[in-house]
């Protein structure tokens, strides 16, 4: 179980590989990364037996930007028919598992093997618990297959609370009607990645406010006004009518980049397609500044050496808020409905 398996982002295999790099150099664990562009998957192999598990514990897997999903474990060849046995004997040597997992690809060839997963899944799971491989219990280790094709998975093993919320890392929201945009999801997706859903009733409350700096025509600012917050969304760009008609919103034709509130707001967000480093600005701004308490923005990444540019605007932000003796958490991951950006939320702990 030497290896371990990271989903992604169809084009960012490149990223995942720096990024499981770095980690294993901090952590001393001896490998290689490797990734086919446009594949939708890295590995990281290890040197050592237990290097994939190394990686795992000495890492909370939220805190990663490019991984949707990873899992420790080892490819499996199948048959054509009888998977199921070949399966169970290769897991004997696995620990009982506490849920399962089925997962494919986030690729045209993985689309299409969800179907073969559906139909398997239920003889698989009732041989599992039969062998007493697999039982109900959410402190065992999750058992995530990811099939590459009907004749190969990827057995692997990571544990429930520290690995995707979701199989693939992939969330199913519902795209609202009334939403003026499908960026709306981007949003939703981000609330649930940074805000345990427990605190959305005192973090996402109705008596807040926020502001929605580029926020034409309003898919972020629909998120902010479905919470109930009275909203300033600024943009030269006109607003859906349907959110000026609820009244929660105030809309003003000023720049983002330079536009301040008179008093400080609960939550700003931006979704403004600008070079990473104004965008990151804005954070450092509004954050180091007080002018919110919390703040969710996307920067846009470059086409080259978007994994060292994402750490070096981190790190600038990080540096920014030692010198001002602030505490901020600083979280940043590349979202299901992110494209060729990431998503960063940050928040101020000492006010």
């Amino acid at each position: 179980m030497n290896s371990l398996f990271l989903h992604c982002r169809p084009g960012f295999e490149g990223e995942v590989c720096a990024e499981i790099s770095d980690l294993a150099a901090r952590l001393g664990v001896p490998g290689y990364a490797k990734g086919k562009a446009g594949s939708a998957y890295a590995e990281f192999i290890c040197q050592d037996a237990d290097g994939a598990e190394r990686l795992m514990r000495g890492q909370r897997f939220a805190r990663l930007i490019f991984p949707r999903q990873w899992a420790r474990g080892a490819f499996v060849a199948l048959p054509e028919t009888d998977r199921i046995s070949v399966l169970l004997a290769h897991l004997a040597d696995y620990p009982v598992c506490g849920s399962l997992w089925l997962e494919v690809l986030d690729t045209n060839e993985g689309k299409e093997l969800s179907n073969f997963c559906k139909k398997f899944e239920a003889p698989l799971r009732k041989a599992l618990e039969k062998a007493g491989r697999l039982e109900d219990d959410p402190g065992k280790p999750r058992l995530l297959l990811t099939f590459r094709s009907g004749r190969e998975v990827f057995a692997g093993l990571a544990e429930a609370d520290n690995s995707a919320l979701w199989p693939m890392g992939i969330p199913r929201l519902k795209f609202p009607r009334e939403a003026p945009s499908r960026s709306t999801l981007k949003l939703e997706e981000a609330w649930h990645t940074f805000i345990p859903r427990e605190q959305w009733e005192t973090r996402l409350s109705e008596d807040m406010t926020g502001v929605d700096l580029g926020a034409s025509p309003g898919g972020w600012t629909y998120q902010l006004v479905r919470r109930g917050m009275l909203v300033t969304a600024i943009d030269n760009g006109p607003m859906a009518e349907s959110l000026m008609d609820t009244g929660l919103v105030q809309h003003l034709m000023v720049d983002g980049f330079t536009f301040k509130p008179k008093q400080p707001v609960d939550w700003m967000v931006c979704d403004i397609v600008e070079k990473p480093a104004r965008n990151a600005a804005l954070l450092d701004t509004w954050i180091g500044e007080g002018l919110c308490r919390e703040a969710v923005v996307n920067l846009k990444l470059p086409m080259k050496q978007r994994y060292a540019e994402v750490q070096r605007l981190l790190q600038r932000l990080e540096d920014s808020f030692r010198e001002r003796k602030i505490k901020v958490s600083i979280a940043c991951k590349q979202l299901y409905h992110d494209r060729e950006e990431v998503t960063c939320h940050l928040r101020r702990l000492d006010r």
